[in-house]
């Protein structure tokens, strides 16, 4: 299989670029024109192309696309392009863009030139800055060549990057690379065009509606008291904070407040307008996206702009403005865009869900035997949970009851104290008495003191690394603690680590922290167990993911499920198939009770 390395120069000005425009919007416009390209074949010299667009697709068909792997950096740009302008679709598409986000981690420059710089590879040119508002031919022939040689000099680097970074890259990893791209680079999925409309015109009529019957005026919603009341009218908790100046508990709404700032992307409608409407925006969040789902919609199908290893962790994460990772399912407007995302004819969607995954991978790590048997039955481990917690029998566990196990089963496996506890269970309506919330924590770390020895020994890793020792964590054979880059090798081969790991001796003991590019962020044992089991149930996925893909079409991932699209005529096998590989564990996870839940539709939203 050929190697060929691609890069891009396209037209940009002021109000068309790629910093105004996303990437779906600029590549798809009638503006849009391609410069030139260079093309790396292997070792082979570097070639420069221009002309216009009929010989630069004469040329660039004169490749074998379809037996080479196609690398370049930001692949989800070129790769698009290619595929979208030029109807080009190779065996595998590859990034290192993506890659060094694995490696290096995501708190660290991602782009050509920072890369380069870092592995000591050469130095980008600058010429791309000149070129602002330059038409193919705008360009004298000194001036094309020279940006040739600029665009030559950017594929040698991507090749030369390529090349380092393959030594420490997992090889498994490149394939969940390529997965993960053809999402955007190959789009199937089409939207349903006037349901989203009339969704829009519904939002914009309702959020009218609301601002007027709650008769308020500006001046009442800049008004604190009068907006936590009106937002407890709609059944939302206001969000609170601790005063610098009284040290004091008050209402959290500066727009820099992050229980603010979430208000925004609410599930319910009603509130993103009236957080609109105090900000003083024209538009609240469901009004904006629905948009631009009507203007892809019109362009064409629906790319899935995912970035691969967007999160410390390794998880994914949204991209291009649209943000598929969060599309909301419940409220007034509870699955309108989810239901706008249509299988093509003739084919259905699966959305496979892998169950509790966070929590059986924490109960297996801890080897916390006795959890990891009721999730191996089947058993209700949030009746469980409440059970012990109310001392009553199983089967006289009410469902408030059980909401309250399984607040406690998802929350407090990673050190959470009461009164964090007490603020999750208010945000969902329940009110717990901080005493109470004090022996719920305390019952959940004393049935589960394996656990709770586990973020322990994440605290004790985090220690033994200022002296530059390693450490046992968890299960063996799973992780491997390594002093010198300060993090764990998770199974996947890639590591997670804490860059610049320190602490400061505080009342309580000692407080680490490490390295961010929004500044030092604390650490803790209970945190680091956190990391871990997204780390590692992120892992998961991506092999679940390579095997489905071997028979189906995975279109989107979102959080701990896949979303594949089956021919109609397919989709009982399919559906058992996918359960199958969601069910499925990696011989280094021997014992991890894995399970799924999946649905089938015809649009992403019927099949929650």
């Amino acid at each position: 299989m050929d190697l060929i390395t691609i890069d891009f120069e396209t037209f940009y000005d002021k109000d068309f670029s790629l910093s105004k425009l996303t990437t779906e919007e600029y590549i798809r416009d009638r503006q849009f024109e391609v410069v030139g390209v260079a093309v790396r074949v292997n070792n082979e010299p570097t070639e420069w192309a221009s002309g216009t667009d009929e010989q630069i697709e004469k040329y660039l068909h004169s490749f074998n696309w379809k037996d080479s792997m196609v690398l370049a950096h930001n692949t989800m740009f070129d790769g698009a392009i290619l595929s979208w302008r030029y109807g080009i679709k190779p065996k595998l598409w590859a990034d290192t863009m993506c890659m060094g986000r694995s490696l290096d981690g995501v708190e660290v420059g991602g782009s050509l030139m920072a890369m380069s710089e870092r592995y000591g590879l050469g130095k980008k040119g600058t010429e791309v800055i000149a070129a602002k508002g330059m038409r193919r031919e705008d360009f004298s022939p000194e001036q094309l060549s020279k940006y040739g040689d600029y665009c030559v000099n950017d594929v040698d680097l991507t090749f030369k990057l390529f090349k380092r970074l393959l030594k420490n890259f997992p090889k498994q990893e490149l394939r969940v690379i390529d997965l993960t791209l053809r999402m955007f680079i190959d789009p199937i999925l089409e939207l349903d065009l006037g349901l989203l409309e009339e969704h829009l015109i519904d939002i914009r009529d309702r959020k009218d509606k609301l601002l007027l019957d709650a008769k308020v005026s500006k001046d009442d919603l800049m008004s604190n008291l009068k907006f936590a009341e009106l937002l407890i009218e709609l059944g939302v908790t206001p969000p609170t904070k601790t005063s610098l100046t009284t040290g004091k508990e008050t209402l959290a709404f500066a727009k820099s407040d992050e229980g603010f700032k979430a208000l925004e992307e609410h599930e319910d409608v009603r509130v993103q307008s009236l957080v609109a409407a105090r900000l003083g925006n024209k538009s609240t969040l469901e009004e904006t996206r629905t948009q631009r789902f009507i203007d892809i919609a019109k362009r064409g199908n629906l790319p899935i702009p995912i970035r691969y290893y967007a999160a410390h962790t390794g998880r994914w994460g949204g991209a291009d403005k649209i943000n598929i990772q969060n599309l909301p399912s419940r409220g007034p407007d509870g699955k309108k865009l989810k239901n706008s995302i249509i299988a093509p004819e003739g084919y259905k969607l699966i959305d496979a869900d892998s169950a509790q995954i966070e929590a059986r991978v924490l109960a297996w790590l801890a080897e916390q035997d006795d959890l990891v048997e009721a999730f191996t039955n089947g058993e209700d481990v949030y009746k469980k949970m409440a059970s012990r917690i109310y001392n009553v029998a199983e089967a006289d566990v009410t469902k408030d009851q059980r909401f309250v196990g399984k607040t406690t089963i998802l929350g407090a496996g990673y050190g959470m104290g009461a009164v964090r506890f007490q603020d999750q269970l208010k945000v969902s309506g329940v009110t717990m008495e901080l005493d109470e919330a004090r022996r719920v924590i305390q019952i959940y770390r004393e049935s589960n003191w394996k656990i709770s020895h586990l973020w322990r020994e994440a605290q004790n890793m985090l220690v033994e690394f200022t002296r530059g020792n390693a450490t046992k964590l968890g299960r063996a054979g799973v992780i491997k603690v390594d002093p010198v880059r300060r993090g764990v090798r998770l199974p996947s081969g890639m590591y997670l680590c804490y860059e610049d790991l320190s602490y400061q001796q505080e009342e309580r003991g000692l407080q680490f922290s490490y390295k961010t590019r929004r500044g030092r962020t604390n650490i803790y044992g209970g945190k680091v167990i956190e990391n871990i089991c997204q780390a590692i149930a992120r892992c998961i996925i991506g092999e679940q993911m390579l095997k489905i893909a071997k028979k189906y079409r995975v279109v989107l991932t979102v959080h701990d499920s896949i979303v594949c699209c089956v021919p109609e005529t397919e989709v009982s096998d399919a559906q058992a198939y996918i359960e199958e590989c969601m069910r499925w564990t990696p011989d280094w996870a021997e014992g991890l009770p894995i399970d799924c839940e999946s649905g089938v539709g015809s649009s992403y939203g019927e099949c929650e």
